[in-house]
């Protein structure tokens, strides 16, 4: 892939990126603009192994879906949401706080769980996809998608 295809395809999904990792921080912009940025440039630096067989989304996904894990530490899992209201400032949702709640929900669930409620419901992937981008099974995925909706109802109805 030559640099001027690498910025072509980074100017199109960019935004599902930038997306994708806000809703697995749970809305906290300056940890997702720093995991877009890493992941951006792990992506460019392994570009010329990149195999125009899939998605370029998929793969860029993929990428940032294994720096968010090396990451994890720093975005930590609550218990429950008023748990998660204490630890984010007031800026760390989308201005207009529209998905507020949906966030601190998300900031309950295990990453795993996050990040596959994330990509079906939000980034709209289908199963098999999420599996290719988290290297879980098929199986792993659906127990995943189940028990994050179970939670996220749980939460959410509170």
């Amino acid at each position: 892939m030559t640099r001027g295809e690498f910025i072509a395809h980074v100017e199109r999904e960019q935004e599902a990126l930038r997306s994708f990792l806000l809703s697995l921080c749970c809305g906290s912009k300056s940890d997702a603009d720093d995991l877009a940025q890493d992941s951006l440039v792990k992506a460019y630096l392994s570009s010329a192994g990149y195999q125009d067989k899939g998605r370029f989304c998929s793969w860029l996904f993929k990428i940032a879906y294994n720096t968010f894990l090396n990451h994890k530490a720093s975005v930590r899992t609550t218990e429950t949401l008023d748990e998660a209201r204490t630890l984010i400032s007031p800026n760390a949702t989308d201005g207009s706080f529209e998905h507020q709640k949906l966030y601190l929900a998300l900031r309950t669930l295990p990453p795993k769980e996050r990040s596959s409620i994330t990509l079906y419901y939000l980034s709209g992937y289908d199963i098999k996809e999420i599996a290719a981008i988290t290297d879980t099974s098929v199986d792993a995925v659906k127990k995943q998608l189940s028990r994050g909706r179970d939670k996220l109802k749980a939460r959410l109805t509170l």
